[in-house]
């Protein structure tokens, strides 16, 4: 029998815990990095699960990333801070950072909390699904280093510098959006190189700013922001926030994680934070949002459609159906992870998924 490739999400989550707990990262914070890679695996977004597992523990190995360092608040009042993560891990200074805004905007009604000297932090709904968990509204925005040129340009300056936002409801689905700047995810694109296949015109540009169907050629190039120049003032816009505004890096400073080996990423990100009570009563604006979502989920559909549907509703489905059936993972994939398992005496296959019977 072969390496298996759907497995267990707890088992899953559990074995890279135990990985990074291995790579010399305290149990807590090994906690967090593993279930910010495992939710993105539930939520069907794979480019953020379990696949940067070895990327995290190669820049543990290199000093790329400091798994000890202490995250401090550099300045501070009653509605806003300036977190300086110390290049500990993306997903643990941003989780520090997204406890400090939701307990001013809880004392105030509303905190901005700005970070720098973090990296890669997983989702952007890793977070907005927890200000929804205490029956707050949250904005999320994190720059990252460059695939995207300025509309006009050539070569990536930008980052797919994405935006989330969480906002709870009563008896539906929260609304949470979670999207890049770009047109389409760069995974994409090298997925159809991989497979030979051509790729739509307008996803990106080759490294001469021509538009490409080639996909070798775009990976050499630029991915595109979405809407064109709208896509591009947005990313813009995440970036002076996230990064000019905290004192990270910003367009060619925030260094990539694959290829910078001399220099920590220095990603920024900001969160905002507000208490629907200074607003209303909980109960009144979830009530509202029960009654807005049904509104438009009412409307009539367009020939073919059989819902509309909300952000964020796809992938709480999909989270439900990976709960119960188990995460399917690429081959190699799971092959890597195993790889890594055997290095810290870790078996992967313990996580292997097996299907309950229920009687």
């Amino acid at each position: 029998m072969g390496l298996p490739t759907k497995f267990d999400w707890q088992k899953l989550q559990q074995f890279c815990t135990d990985v990074f707990v291995e790579a010399g990262v305290e149990k807590e914070k090994a906690k967090v990095v593993a279930e910010s890679l495992i939710q993105a695996d539930l939520r069907g977004v794979a480019s953020h699960g379990v696949v940067r597992t070895a990327i995290y523990l190669k820049r543990i190995e290199e000093s790329m990333i400091n798994p000890d360092a202490d995250i401090s608040i550099e300045k501070e009042n009653d509605v806003t801070a300036l977190v300086n993560g110390n290049n500990n891990f993306g997903s643990v200074v941003g989780s520090e950072a997204l406890k400090i805004a939701l307990s001013k905007a809880k004392d105030q009604g509303i905190s901005l909390v700005g970070v720098k000297g973090s990296n890669h932090f997983g989702t952007g709904a890793y977070y907005a699904l927890k200000a929804i968990e205490q029956n707050m509204i949250l904005l999320v925005v994190s720059n990252a280093s460059q695939t995207m040129p300025p509309t006009g340009g050539v070569r990536p300056f930008l980052g797919t510098n994405p935006i989330a936002v969480g906002v709870p409801a009563g008896n539906s689905d929260p609304f949470v959006l979670d999207m890049a700047t770009s047109l389409v995810a760069r995974g994409k694109i090298i997925v159809a190189a991989q497979k030979g296949e051509s790729i739509p015109i307008g996803w990106a540009v080759d490294k001469n700013g021509n538009p490409t169907t080639d996909a070798e050629e775009a990976l050499e190039g630029s991915v595109l922001p979405l809407a064109g120049p709208k896509g591009y003032a947005i990313s813009m816009f995440i970036d002076i926030l996230s990064g000019v505004l905290t004192g990270a890096g910003f367009g060619k400073y925030v260094n990539n994680m694959y290829e910078n080996w001399e220099d920590p990423q220095n990603v920024g990100h900001s969160f905002i934070a507000i208490d629907i009570n200074r607003f209303m009563q909980l109960k009144t604006f979830k009530q509202r949002m029960d009654m807005y979502i049904e509104d438009i989920k009412s409307e009539p559909k367009a020939d073919g459609v059989e819902e509309i549907l909300i952000p964020g509703e796809i992938e709480s489905r999909r989270e439900l159906e990976l709960k119960e059936n188990g995460i399917e993972l690429p081959q190699k994939v799971a092959e890597e992870l195993n790889e890594i398992g055997k290095r810290y005496g870790l078996s992967l296959e313990d996580a292997s998924f097996q299907k309950q019977n229920v009687k």
